[in-house]
């Protein structure tokens, strides 16, 4: 599990392609100051498995429905990527509940600067899961969706979010990663396969959602 407040940018050195999948070598500092081997790591919001790791580098392997599924398979050498270790039991919890595990991709279709924020349109094939104000995961990082069509997700970035993550250096026709709130997936199973469990519209609005 995972909050979406990326640690630190690290640096891809290494990348070892079979066929759809992926062996990563990844520069770092701070995430790997506690490391072990078999930690989860989400690397632009795709968790993944720590394989093998030193003081300032670590290793991860990216399987096949990963590789299909997440922008992993379109990154290079050197390519800056936001790292986040799975979230402390006693740590503050600064973003919302993020899995790791990456729901589509998205294209940026625009990008816009107002004042001191920068803004985005992404491009994405469904946005159901999504409400205005809600939360959104983009490239791993935590964020609240400004704007919404049928196709489109608009989110913001502050000064402090362009400097700490990849995100501020994005440009129109770039690919993202996308991780819609998992409550409201949750939600939607329990309304639409689970009837039986008395869990209505009205009920949901009782409770605050």
């Amino acid at each position: 599990m995972f909050t979406g407040i990326v640690e630190e940018k690290g640096r891809l050195q290494t990348i070892h392609q079979q066929r759809q999948s992926l062996q990563l070598t990844i520069q770092a500092k701070k995430v790997t100051e506690d490391m072990h081997i078999g930690d989860s790591i989400a690397v632009n919001g795709v968790c993944l498995t720590v394989t093998d790791f030193a003081e300032d580098w670590f290793q991860v392997d990216v399987i096949p429905e990963t590789f299909r599924a997440s922008s992993l398979s379109r990154l290079s050498r050197q390519a800056e990527v936001n790292l986040e270790r799975a979230m402390s039991a006693n740590g503050r919890f600064g973003g919302h509940f993020v899995s790791g595990h990456v729901d589509t991709v998205g294209q940026i279709q625009r990008v816009w600067q107002e004042g001191i924020a920068k803004y985005y349109q992404i491009a994405l094939s469904d946005t159901h899961y999504l409400v205005e104000k809600g939360s959104i995961t983009v490239d791993g990082t935590s964020l609240t969706v400004f704007g919404l069509t049928e196709d489109s997700v608009t989110i913001s970035l502050i000064p402090e979010t362009q400097a700490a993550t990849i995100l501020g250096e994005k440009q129109q026709g770039d690919i993202v990663n996308i991780e819609f709130d998992m409550m409201v997936k949750y939600i939607e199973r329990m309304m639409t396969q689970q009837p039986a469990a008395g869990l209505t519209e009205e009920k949901l609005r009782q409770y605050g959602f």
